[in-house]
């Protein structure tokens, strides 16, 4: 019995792993997750910490809120944890407000169910810009720029940011990107939930 309870509490902590990895990449507060899926905040910051019994009810709306299905928020308890092949990427769904110019292609290269470290390859539109709703979080951040040229805003600092060019930044400051390019601009993001 000790065993099952065990095992049941690894799947747990694991699934929870993967829907503060989730939120956190798209940005989300647990309170606005908790407005969005109608889940309470108590129940979705103990589910985070590997903590209670969720309901198959409160993990479909949660599911939902996050634009994922239910299945692909179980996807990173199981599979390889080392590889995801180019066809298998996650596509980290936009927020239902993005206007469809601004909408990111962002690709996650590292497995879901990774809590220690998420590699995201970001595709910006010609004028995309997030400048009105900055992201700040907990982690470290490096960007580097693989075609196109990036405005990278931490703070009060302003960096543009070419081909081969790279910056890292504690997340806990406000930070935002805008594409300055005329083009696409491809990105390359390395997240850890540690600061520096």
């Amino acid at each position: 019995m000790d065993a099952e309870k065990d095992a049941a509490e690894l799947e747990i902590g694991a699934l929870g792993a993967a829907l503060r990895v989730e939120r956190q990449r798209q940005g989300l507060s647990v309170q606005e997750l908790s407005r969005r899926s109608g889940v309470s905040f108590g129940l979705i910051s103990q589910l985070e910490r590997g903590l209670g019994n969720p309901s198959f009810q409160s993990l479909h709306r949660l599911a939902v809120a996050l634009g994922v299905g239910l299945s692909k928020l179980f996807s990173g308890l199981g599979g390889d944890a080392m590889i995801v092949r180019a066809d298998e990427r996650f596509h980290i769904p936009n927020s239902p407000e993005t206007p469809a110019a601004q909408q990111v292609v962002r690709e996650l290269l590292t497995p879901r169910g990774q809590s220690s470290l998420q590699v995201i390859r970001s595709t910006l539109p010609p004028g995309f810009s997030n400048e009105g709703q900055p992201f700040r979080h907990l982690g470290t951040e490096s960007v580097t720029v693989e075609q196109g040229s990036l405005l990278v805003v931490h703070g009060d600092r302003r960096v543009e940011l070419g081909v081969g060019d790279t910056m890292t930044y504690g997340c806990s400051q406000p930070h935002w990107w805008a594409n300055a390019h005329s083009g696409t601009t491809v990105v390359f993001g390395a997240v850890s939930p540690f600061e520096v």
